[in-house]
């Protein structure tokens, strides 16, 4: 149906029509009777960003034309956003933080490049400050100011991050949270870890395991990823399907706001129903709403015995078969169930010298179980790769009980991020979507693209339903990334999926939130935005879309 527009509304949507130089008259798309013009204009492409459109083919066909104006195909998530006016820093602002972190203010542009730019170096800024504080108290201090300011801050925590979230894009004042790394307490009857923001998980891990405990997730990044950004950025990991998401084992948090503020939910209770669970907010915002400065979290006892089996399928439909059988056969000790196809496995050859440890497969299955009494579970798995084998799932297949072992096969899955880095340029797609349609998205994406990628690859976390899917080129290719986007996420919103399962959205994927979310829910999330960060300093440009400041 068409709406009756005013000719103030029809002179302004020329105005955006001639300024995207789009092929349809803005006034001749339909919308619903019920929208007025103020929200038509609101929701148009405006200069590169996505806004939301009433109706989902409507706003594919808009952004179809963004992609294919008279300059070329192009990318929202290769398309750096302007600078806001925040102030810059200036002689003044560095005395202060130089007395306020004596040591501790970094200028020099050495030091500053690793700071600058982000793992996958897609990403670069131009951040000429760098701050370390140790305590919540310097971190309180330093928004304080630099929110009177008016000077933009990038929290930093590892710097592991997949989307562009966790560096600068132009000059933005870096946070680093990486002093920040005491263990303040642990609960070894209730196996809760209380810590600052920038412990690294895998110090975290040992310090656990040897109190008889382990942290409730386990990233390929564990090396040098810190709890507070994996807290900020809500990552799953390799086990979510044994210990579920974060929003589920921490406990409570102290986060700094924009104002300096310091907000204390630091509970160490599993249950506490007085009024909202705040927290929350603030896991999986990457940033933009506070900077988290200390995490309690529940921790499970460490398993007693563990087993890892490495099997082999034909198809994916056996892969998916296998998977419920798993469930149902081994149960509660079922920790994870990870798979990887031939193409990974063949870059984790070429580039990493890993061998196969098996026969060659289409696809293969990373499977762990961790319990306390290693002659229950080793029967448990014994009858089920027993029952996987008779009824013709997997083919071939191997399984580790000893520790070395173990990291080995495992390293066939954790280490294709690292094999994928020596094929080329990476473009990386974190995606959810229900088991069965997981792989149908890597297999429509080699067909789409055809020559025009090197390498299309798919592995992931079965037992959530999240898919990693990577392309490769030999250089970075604006013509390629033009193809790939907004393909995969027309996709993944077909089949109900969401476009980013546990990477977050950054600065790359801020723009296609609308794929994954309803206008009214991210209007509501630049509400609690605007509430908390009211002058939009902390991690500006990343996770909301442009039109939400």
């Amino acid at each position: 149906m068409f709406v009756q527009l005013s000719h103030t509304s029809f002179a302004m949507v020329g105005i955006f029509q001639r300024s995207l130089r789009l092929r349809t008259p803005l006034t001749q798309l339909s919308f619903h009777n019920s929208t007025s013009p103020t929200d038509i204009l609101s929701s148009l492409v405006l200069r590169g960003r996505l806004f939301p459109i009433c109706s989902p083919s409507v706003f594919f066909s808009f952004r179809r034309t963004l992609h294919t104006s008279n300059d070329g195909p192009k990318s929202l998530s290769d398309t750096p956003p302007p600078r806001r006016p925040f102030c810059r820093v200036t002689q003044e602002d560095l005395t202060f933080f130089r007395t306020l972190l004596p040591g501790r203010a970094i200028t020099d542009p050495d030091l500053l490049e690793s700071s600058n730019v982000d793992w996958l170096k897609s990403v670069k800024g131009s951040s000429e400050v760098l701050l370390r504080p140790q305590t919540t108290e310097e971190v309180s201090q330093i928004l304080r100011y630099c929110n009177s300011r008016n000077l933009a801050v990038n929290p930093q925590g590892g710097n592991t991050g997949l989307v562009g979230g966790s560096v600068p894009v132009h000059d933005e004042i870096v946070l680093s949270t990486a002093l920040m790394n005491n263990i303040l307490r642990f609960d070894d009857v209730s196996g809760i870890l209380t810590c600052q923001s920038g412990c690294i998980l895998e110090n975290l891990s040992l310090y656990l395991e040897e109190r008889g405990h382990i942290m409730p997730l386990d990233l390929g990044a564990k090396g040098s990823c810190q709890i507070g950004g994996n807290v900020a950025t809500n990552a799953g990991g390799l086990r979510l399907l044994r210990y579920g998401s974060l929003h589920g084992t921490v406990l409570g948090l102290e986060v700094v706001l924009a104002n300096g503020q310091v907000l204390d939910c630091l509970s160490t209770l599993r249950k506490d129903n007085t009024g909202y669970d705040l927290k929350q907010l603030f896991i999986g915002s990457e940033g933009t709403l506070g900077v988290i400065t200390a995490v309690s979290i529940l921790c499970p006892q460490k398993p007693k015995s563990v087993n890892v089996v490495f099997l082999g399928c034909e198809t994916f439909e056996q892969l998916l078969k296998t998977f419920q059988l798993s469930r149902s056969m081994l149960g509660e000790i079922l920790s994870a169930f990870e798979f990887l196809d031939s193409e990974c496995l063949n870059l984790l050859r070429t580039h990493l010298k890993l061998q196969n440890p098996i026969s060659d497969c289409p696809f293969y299955i990373v499977i762990e179980t961790q319990g306390s009494d290693s002659n229950h579970d080793e029967e448990k798995l014994h009858n089920f790769l027993e029952e996987a084998m008779k009824s013709s799932l997997v083919v071939d297949g191997t399984v580790a009980t000893e520790e070395a072992k173990i990291k080995a096969l495992w390293s066939m899955r954790e280490r294709i991020t690292e094999a994928l880095t020596h094929d080329g340029f990476t473009y990386k797609y974190d995606i959810s979507l229900p088991v069965e349609r997981i792989y149908q998205l890597v297999t429509d994406m080699r067909q789409h693209l055809g020559e025009r990628a090197k390498s299309v690859v798919g592995y992931g976390h079965v037992g959530d339903g999240n898919l990693h899917l990577n392309i490769t080129s030999p250089a970075k290719n604006p013509a390629l990334l033009a193809a790939i986007e907004p393909f995969v996420y027309e996709w993944t919103a077909k089949f109900q999926g969401s476009i980013s399962a546990e990477h977050g959205l950054g600065l790359k994927k801020r723009n296609y939130i609308y794929y994954s979310k309803s206008s009214q829910a991210v209007a509501l999330m630049g509400t609690i935005k605007a509430i908390l960060d009211p002058n939009g300093i902390l991690n500006p440009y990343k996770t909301l879309p442009d039109n939400l400041r």
